[in-house]
């Protein structure tokens, strides 16, 4: 069964940080670009940032530029996005997604999707 998992998310205060993690499981997800993107309620899912399989990254959300990091470790079949400096406006299901193709912010263009990991800032 091809399935993606996050994991990382929770409660954190604004300024805090959160490293979330992607883990492939019945896949390999070299020849994969993966992508984060995040919803909050009410809003549409906005793409994040994305890595290629070859590891070049590019960032989404113009809000979250300079605050996003994001990496991938083959062996480990992970991908991570480090957040940092976490505001109240982050607050959102953070969702990763595997693509064959290339990075887009676009999301009904990747294969495959996680469940979500929660991730609230907030006092």
């Amino acid at each position: 069964q091809l399935q993606l998992v996050e994991s990382g998310g929770g409660l954190v205060q604004p300024g805090g940080s959160l490293r979330l993690s992607c883990t492939a499981s019945g896949f390999a997800l070299d020849y994969y670009a993966i992508g984060w993107f995040r919803q909050a309620p009410g809003n549409q899912r906005e793409g994040v940032s994305c890595i290629m399989s070859g590891g070049g990254s590019t960032n989404f959300a113009d809000s979250m530029e300079g605050r996003v990091t994001i990496s991938r470790d083959n062996a480990k079949n992970t991908v991570s996005l480090q957040i940092n400096n976490l505001k109240p406006a982050d607050t959102a299901v953070y969702y990763c997604a595997a693509v064959s193709g290339t990075c887009s912010r676009y999301h009904f263009v990747y294969e495959f999707w996680g469940q979500g990991t929660q991730v609230t800032v907030s006092s």
